[in-house]
């Protein structure tokens, strides 16, 4: 396989243990690059299975989108057409579902394929809290959204936008953090008109940087669940012994 050095047109350095893209000040990520950490980051990820797509089960529209990726146990197989017409789907996936899917979403993004699915809003949103004056009869209120602001808390207590956006975006290993580091860094480099360098800023200092220096690696993974199924394996097979 040919090296991620062999697409550079810039000096990057990718640390393998800091999440730190350090970039020439005169140019910006080459998208190649990046479209390339995607790819080696995610290819080995496995199909979740149909039944653990779905992650959420209000209304039938879940139900339905998430339905299209059932039996899609490739993800680079998928058009960007597909992915764009069915851009709620990264609302309504399971974590796994979540997980495995996104690298297709990203590459698209990058490629200038999307009109619609937002992968950059999936990935930032949560932790930049944007604020809008509403007026009303009586006064005007101030609606609040993400980072620290309260979710919802007839349902899910004292989290915040933040904290549910740190838990759904776990799922991701140290490697696939390191990728979306990556990504985001290209896309706020490419935001010329700064629309979404705050959210995108925020998100990179308040959780991506972090998780892409101290997430679990993908080898770490692979050894819990070998260390699972001896396990299971022994417990089975002390079963069947004594039975």
């Amino acid at each position: 396989m040919r090296s991620v050095l062999d697409f550079l047109k810039i000096t990057i350095l990718f640390s393998i243990n800091k999440a730190i893209l350090t970039v020439s000040e005169d140019a910006m990520i080459d998208k190649e690059v990046v479209i390339e950490l995607i790819r080696e980051a995610f290819d080995g990820n496995v199909y979740p299975g149909d039944a653990f797509l779905q992650g959420s089960f209000e209304g039938c529209e879940p139900y339905e989108e998430v339905g299209f990726f059932r039996g899609k146990m490739d993800w680079r197989s998928l058009d960007a057409e597909m992915l764009d017409a069915h851009y709620s789907a990264l609302s309504f996936f399971s974590e796994a579902g979540f997980r495995f899917f996104l690298p297709a979403y990203l590459i698209a993004d990058l490629q200038d394929q999307l009109r619609t699915a937002d992968p950059l809003f999936h990935l930032t949103g949560g932790f930049y809290v944007l604020s809008a004056e509403i007026p009303t009869r009586s006064r005007i209120f101030i609606r609040r959204t993400g980072g620290s602001v309260l979710l919802n808390p007839k349902r899910y207590g004292a989290m915040t936008f933040g904290d549910y956006a740190r838990f759904r975006l776990s799922v991701f290993t140290k490697e696939e953090a390191k990728a979306i580091v990556a990504y985001l860094h290209y896309m706020r480099d490419r935001d010329i008109h700064g629309i979404n360098r705050d959210q995108i800023d925020a998100a990179l200092d308040s959780y991506w940087l972090d998780r892409a220096e101290n997430a679990p690696t993908e080898e770490s993974l692979e050894r819990h669940l070998r260390e699972e199924e001896e396990f299971l394996a022994e417990i089975g097979g002390s079963t069947a012994d004594n039975s």
